[in-house]
This record gives structure tokens, C-alpha cells and sequence, in this order.
């Protein structure tokens, strides 16, 4: 289960909240994808240690020496925030953080899994997901948080009309003007002598990129048509967009 939480206001899950089959990038690139156009930019992001949000690298070993120790490249996902210029603060594990962070999921947990799914004998995950969905409404619009006495959403609408907000418009960042060049999962490649370049055993076709330069690959799974549409951007232009069915790619985990 992804979600978020608004450190002023508490709503639980803004904006976003689903199931997964299991955690990954994509997911949490999603997810930040329906808060920011939802909500808008918010000032920071606040996460653990998770190897979807940091890179951590192992020891050095006999049998081989690591070029890049922890923290000295950028995962997918702080890529997009670096992107978007929100910077991340990263080890939630004082007990109050960890806290803030676990008792919404707690809390989730036990009104959807153990109440209403076991109740109810709901065993998919779309009828989990639809539980999911009622529960954060619920939640979000109707209950008075047990801290701040208020609705959380009321009070993330009063905190706006205000200008207690630090949630800024989304707008999308030069010299992109499609969402799908932000969010999105993102590959550096070489043009070589043919003027292609190869991903994942396919060779790409780039006519108009000088020969022996470096082309940025944005990578877009749709899991509902089942395809991987592949844009490639240089020089601050987009040269190329080609779509491959994602049976194409077995051996790549999204």
C-alpha cells in the first residue's frame, strides 16, 4: 500500500492511496504524480530508508570494488524530485517520525484488513482497493483528527485560503510541457555509428541526433494497455517517441 500524509493538515493518503502487487519505483512515481497535479508541489518530501528513495550500496568486497558509495547516485524517484526541486529529507527513524509515519498505516491495516476484508470475506484486491478508497474518504472528509481537532481536509482547505499552504502550483518544469517527461522512469544512452541506440536489446532508431552523443530515454509502462512508450530527448528537444509492447520486455522489472 502506497500513500502520504500531510504533516500540517493530516489528511491520509492525499490525494493518493492504492494497492500493489509489490513495492517499486513506478509505484511511488505514480503516486507523487497524483499529489503534485492534485494538490500541488509540496515543500519537501520526508521518507526512510527505502531503496526506492536512496541508493545504498553494499561493502566493498576482495572480489570487487564498488565505484559508488551510498547517497552518490540518484535513485529514479529523487531524480523526479531533483526535477521537480523538492528536495527530500531521508531517514524517518527517530521515534517520532517513525510514529507519525506508522500509525496511519496501522490504523489502515486494521479497518481494511482485519475488519472489513476478513468481515466481509473480500479476498481481490480490487474489492480490498475499493475498501481502501472508502475508508481514506471517510477518513479525510468526515473525521475530526484526534490532534489537530479538525477534518483534515477542512483544515488543508482553511490552511490554503490562508496562506498557511506550503504546497506551490504544479507547473511543469522546462523545457518539458508533457506530464509524461516528468514522471517517468529515465535512461541515459550513447547514439553509436548507425544513429541508434540500443535499450534492453532493441535497437532505436534517432535520425536527427549527431553521432556519439548522449540522449536521455524516458520510459513510460502503461499496465492497462500493456505497452512501454519511449520518448528520447536531447539537447533539451524531444528527437523521438516509439511505443513497444511491454511482452517485448520480460526481463525488465517496472
Amino acid at each position: 500500500m502506497i500513500t502520504s500524509l500531510d504533516d500540517y493538515s493530516r489528511p491520509d493518503a492525499s490525494g493518493y492511496a492504492d494497492f500493489f502487487d509489490q513495492e517499486t519505483t513506478w509505484g511511488h512515481i505514480q503516486a507523487a504524480e497524483a499529489l503534485m497535479r492534485t494538490y500541488g508541489v509540496p515543500l519537501r518530501y520526508y521518507v526512510d530508508s527505502l531503496r526506492v528513495f536512496r541508493f545504498v550500496q553494499s561493502r566493498d568486497s576482495v572480489w570487487r570494488k564498488h565505484v559508488l558509495p551510498t547517497d552518490q547516485a540518484d535513485p529514479q524517484w529523487r531524480q523526479l524530485m531533483n526535477i521537480m526541486g523538492v528536495p527530500t529529507c531521508r531517514d524517518a527513524l527517530s521515534p517520532q517520525a517513525k510514529g507519525k509515519i506508522e500509525r496511519p498505516y496501522r490504523w489502515l491495516s486494521r479497518c481494511i484488513g482485519m475488519r472489513t476484508c476478513a468481515l466481509e470475506r473480500l479476498s481481490t484486491m480490487e474489492e480490498g482497493r475499493n475498501v481502501l478508497r472508502e475508508e481514506v474518504d471517510r477518513y479525510n472528509n468526515h473525521q475530526v483528527h484526534s490532534t489537530t481537532r479538525e477534518v483534515p481536509s477542512i483544515r488543508f482547505d482553511k490552511a490554503r485560503k490562508e496562506g498557511k499552504s506550503l504546497f506551490r502550483p504544479f507547473a511543469l518544469p522546462k523545457p518539458y510541457a508533457c506530464a509524461t517527461d516528468v514522471f517517468c522512469l529515465r535512461e541515459k544512452r550513447v547514439v553509436n555509428g548507425y544513429r541508434r541506440v540500443s535499450l534492453f536489446s532493441h535497437d532505436i532508431e534517432v535520425p536527427n541526433v549527431p553521432l556519439r552523443q548522449e540522449v536521455d530515454v524516458h520510459l513510460i509502462p502503461d499496465m492497462a494497455r500493456q505497452a512501454l512508450y519511449i520518448r528520447i530527448w536531447w539537447n533539451n528537444q524531444l528527437m523521438r517517441s516509439v511505443a513497444y509492447p511491454l511482452a517485448e520486455f520480460p526481463a525488465v522489472h517496472f
